[in-house]
């Protein structure tokens, strides 16, 4: 029998859209209506595992909690790791038990985002809610970005297509700006194309900045192309700057650098906020990523790398996950969230040390595991609330509810195993 659901909301990426109607047939997914292709690959045919597993054996629940229990109770050195597909109250039932067992917290966050959110705290961030963009930005620069690869619907219902509440007239009353930096290329349909190398894009950032203060800048042909840039970005009445906020194949500017180009770019937006008004948004990658940060500073005050071994959170950013697995100083690792998610820096670490994975395909994990237990996808199977890329928070309606076990009901057993032996 054929269902429909509206109003689901669909974690692909970032934008977390929640205008997505799904129609199952029979508990499979046919059809996610009004999914781009990243919505329709997430939500899949909606079919998961439902087992668990000790070691490359089936068992039940019970018996998995129960030696999932005893590897978290027996690990002096305890990593509880918080990977994606996973609602609110399943990433604060993680904090919890993190907390109970004075555990290094770490994230998804903590490996493919780290930088931006240092760069963040230190300096202060000028951004905006999506609506806001939505309602009032008359131009848009990409840096480094393509939004039909990383949120192919950014700009059908943000912009630039859309009309605004204070801007009539859609695509035709915006200037898109794409500033390419090396093979990381903007829009293809922009108003305006500047292209800089992987090497120019840090100095090119400064430059720039520059020009908007007003200082003089040095005549050469990188600080020509700079200066005409900030005469551009300056024109706007409301500007938004789009960059890219994770690691990935598709970043032009990886390893130390990156940290200088998240710097760079708060300050150019932070020097924009004089001469015009100016917010950078961030993409971010699916599976409630920015949910996870919500929550952690939500129950401990900071957004990854938390260590709890002293019976308080202390936040430890520059010795978070990786660092300490690669130096073999944890005993045992819980992994929270779909195995699939877990970074590949943080995959080629973890076979040294028992792993416990709840979450979505666990049983299908890429990588070992002393026990697994598979559970449902928050937005698929499971309810409760997202955050988007902007810091807003959206429900869950869970179109196939009830099929397998809640990934948060799972997690608080384990819980109260840890807690109370």
């Amino acid at each position: 029998m054929s269902r429909e659901t509206p109003h689901v909301t669909c974690l692909g990426c970032g934008l977390t859209c929640d205008d997505i109607t799904v129609v199952d047939t029979d508990g499979v997914i046919t059809e996610a209506r009004s999914a781009c292709a990243l919505g329709v690959r997430w939500f899949g045919d909606g079919r998961v595992p439902a087992r668990a597993r000790i070691g490359d054996q089936d068992a039940t629940i019970d018996a998995a909690l129960e030696r999932a229990a005893a590897i978290v109770r027996g690990a002096p050195r305890l990593l509880v790791f918080c990977a994606t597909d996973v609602a609110g109250d399943t990433i604060a039932a993680t904090v919890a038990l993190a907390d109970v067992r004075r555990a290094l917290l770490d994230s998804v966050t903590g490996t493919d985002a780290g930088a931006g959110v240092l760069a963040g705290q230190e300096r202060g961030r000028a951004t905006a809610t999506f609506g806001e963009l939505r309602n009032r930005a008359d131009r848009l620069c990409f840096w480094g970005v393509d939004p039909a690869v990383h949120a192919p619907r950014f700009q059908s219902r943000i912009a630039p297509d859309p009309d605004g509440l204070y801007l009539a007239g859609g695509r035709r009353a915006r200037h898109v700006i794409a500033v390419d930096i090396g093979d990381a290329t903007g829009p293809a349909d922009a108003d305006e194309r500047v292209r800089f190398t992987a090497d120019e894009a840090i100095p090119a950032l400064a430059l720039t900045r520059a020009a908007v203060l007003g200082h003089t800048v040095d005549g050469s042909p990188l600080a020509d192309r700079a200066a005409a840039l900030a005469r551009t970005l300056v024109a706007a009445r409301y500007l938004a700057i789009v960059a890219d906020g994770e690691t990935g194949p598709a970043r032009a500017i990886q390893g130390d650098a990156r940290d200088a180009q998240d710097e760079g770019l708060l300050a150019l937006a932070e020097s924009l906020n004089g001469p015009t008004r100016c917010a950078l948004t961030t993409f971010r990658a699916g599976g409630n990523r920015a949910g996870i940060d919500a929550v952690c500073t939500w129950q401990t005050g900071y957004p990854m790398t938390i260590d709890f071994a002293r019976g308080v959170p202390r936040y430890v950013p520059y010795d978070g996950a990786e660092r300490r697995l690669a130096r073999h100083e944890i005993d045992a690792v819980l992994v929270v969230g779909s195995a699939a998610g877990v970074p590949e820096r943080i995959r080629r670490l973890i076979g040294a040390a028992p792993t416990v994975i709840v979450g979505p395909r666990a049983s299908d994990s890429p990588f070992a595991a002393a026990v697994a237990i598979d559970t449902g996808i928050a937005g698929i199977h499971d309810g409760g609330s997202v955050v988007r890329a902007d810091d807003i928070p959206l429900p869950l309606t869970a179109p196939l509810a009830g099929r397998v076990p809640a990934t948060v009901t799972t997690v608080r057993a384990l819980l109260e195993r840890v807690a109370t032996s």
